[in-house]
């Protein structure tokens, strides 16, 4: 079959269609939605392939509810179109979460026919074989670790018999993505990350390919290698708003603020102009506005950072549910970083339902600021709270599979925390300083998370600003040194480490120790 050379369009998608009967080149546009550009030679009818590629664009930007959705309409328009299956089910499964719906996907290809083998005989082409073959082992029988390792088995099989397709290599990174279920693990990354590379430096506008780059790259340490990816998957894919925030994993891991905020801006308004379209309110809690709210305060727009988190603090009351898990992290966050200790804040209060995880976090923060004030009864007290709470966490973590070391961990890490605060409350210094230390140390060997801290306070920020107070100046400047190498720019850290080498350069190293 004779190819046709791929094209820039700026509405939305580029398609190659082989034809079963009669293999033919179509071209097939949208003016619905600006979302990258795809290639996907399939059977599927003509009039089909608008949606198909709608579909398949929005997948890659993880946009997975309108993904479906414009599947179905391709499975409306050709019942048979067997890639719009594979499509829908593939709209089930969360590879970086490390989440999937089987039931759900299994429930799609059982539409299309009963059986993996039934399904397979509608498959007119080989190539479309594999690709349903793959999605077979994603969703067949085994935990989900084996299905995972199997589904990449698959899809490496497909980008060695079809090295030229964008798809291929794109999805073949993604899959490799999704095994890594113990955390971050540098290795699995780089390969992902090489593969990426390859489909982007031939297909530049591909959605999948800046955004599996990002992914592989969104830590302290690899950052500047997604750079370039960062900055083209935005104007790739505009209409998309995780494309606009996901650029952020690289510019918060280099602690480039201003940018952070424009993104995270642009995604809220591709999200505030779809609820516009529904007749709904704009949003002001969620994934995106806990990013944006931290690099309004890494910019000090404190009003800013404030107006968002009383508009989350509206939502939470009156709709709960996840709105009030992400206002308990807004605030928790505000709070400490903008050490507004007598504000507003801290009075919002929100139903938290059966949810244990943002309870938790509240007495860690109430005992964290009675520390800060040397308050060593209500420190206390908030431990005690927290530490009863503790086994109501771990049992929801368990619940809903969270098996992150650094999400599992966390608790410990935050109960060292409110240890040491307690003791050097009550008069207890060395003793607390050594229970920061732990928690510094229990830190340092968490896996990298990106984003903002998953420790609210980040432990070796702590500890400097404990030492620092101690007159410990030089073990301050290490300390603030080691927060800053696991958060760029992050300006407690930042601001810490010039106090104390200033001091140091002033002749302060001589201090208590």
């Amino acid at each position: 079959m004779k190819r046709m050379p791929t094209r820039q369009f700026w509405i939305l998608v580029l398609a190659l269609l082989l034809s079963a009967a009669a293999p033919t080149s179509i071209i097939a546009q949208t003016g619905q939605k600006r979302v990258g550009e795809v290639e996907f030679p399939n059977s599927g009818a003509a009039e089909a392939q608008e949606s198909f590629l709608l579909g398949l664009a929005l997948l890659h930007s993880f946009e997975y509810p309108e993904a479906r959705e414009a599947f179905r309409t391709a499975q409306e328009i050709d019942p048979d179109f067997v890639m719009a299956y594979w499509g829908e089910a593939m709209a089930w499964n969360y590879s970086l979460w490390y989440e999937q719906d089987q039931e759900a996907a299994r429930e799609i290809l059982a539409r299309l026919a009963p059986t993996p083998a039934a399904r397979a005989a509608m498959a007119p082409t080989e190539r479309e074989r594999a690709w349903l073959a793959a999605v077979e082992a994603l969703y067949g029988d085994g935990d989900k670790q084996s299905r995972d390792d199997a589904y990449e088995r698959a899809m490496a099989e497909i980008r060695l018999d079809y090295p030229k397709d964008p798809e291929a290599g794109a999805f073949h990174a993604l899959a490799i993505l999704g095994t890594a279920h113990e955390g971050r693990d540098h290795v699995t990354y780089m390969r992902a990350a090489a593969i990426a590379g390859d489909v982007f430096r031939d297909h530049p506008e591909h959605p999948g390919a800046a955004h599996y780059i990002i992914h592989s790259f969104d830590d302290p340490e690899h950052a500047p290698l997604g750079l370039a990816a960062a900055r083209a998957y935005s104007s790739i894919a505009p209409d998309a708003d995780h494309a606009q925030h996901m650029t952020t994993h690289i510019f918060l891991a280099l602690g480039m603020w201003e940018d952070v905020v424009r993104a995270n801006e642009m995604a809220d308004a591709v999200v505030d102009r779809d609820r516009a379209a529904r007749g709904k309110e704009p949003s002001f809690c969620g994934h995106y506005n806990e990013w944006l709210l931290y690099g309004y305060l890494m910019e000090d727009r404190r009003e800013d950072a404030m107006a968002l988190l009383d508009g989350c603090h509206r939502t939470a009351v009156s709709a709960g549910g996840r709105a009030s898990a992400s206002f308990s992290e807004m605030r928790a966050r505000y709070v400490i970083d903008s050490e507004d200790w007598d504000g507003p804040a801290l009075s919002m209060t929100a139903d938290y339902g059966e949810r244990a995880g943002p309870p938790l976090r509240d007495a860690w923060l109430e005992g964290y600021v009675a520390g800060v004030a040397g308050d060593a009864e209500t420190t206390r007290a908030a431990l005690e709270k927290f530490r009863a709470l503790r086994p109501a966490v771990e049992q929801e973590m368990r619940r809903e599979g969270l098996t992150d070391e650094t999400y599992e961990r966390r608790p410990e890490v935050l109960e060292l925390q409110l240890e040491g605060l307690a003791l050097v409350a009550e008069g207890s210094g060395p003793q607390g300083l050594a229970r920061i230390e732990s928690a510094a140390g229990l830190e340092e060997q968490l896996p990298f998370t990106y984003g903002p801290p998953a420790i609210d306070k980040p432990s070796h920020e702590l500890l400097g600003e404990m030492l620092l107070e101690a007159g410990r100046t030089e073990e301050a400047a290490e300390a603030f040194a080691a927060a800053a190498a696991r958060t760029p720019g992050r300006i407690p850290a930042t601001e810490g480490y010039q106090t104390a080498t200033s001091s140091l350069q002033a002749g302060g190293a001589n201090g208590l120790r």
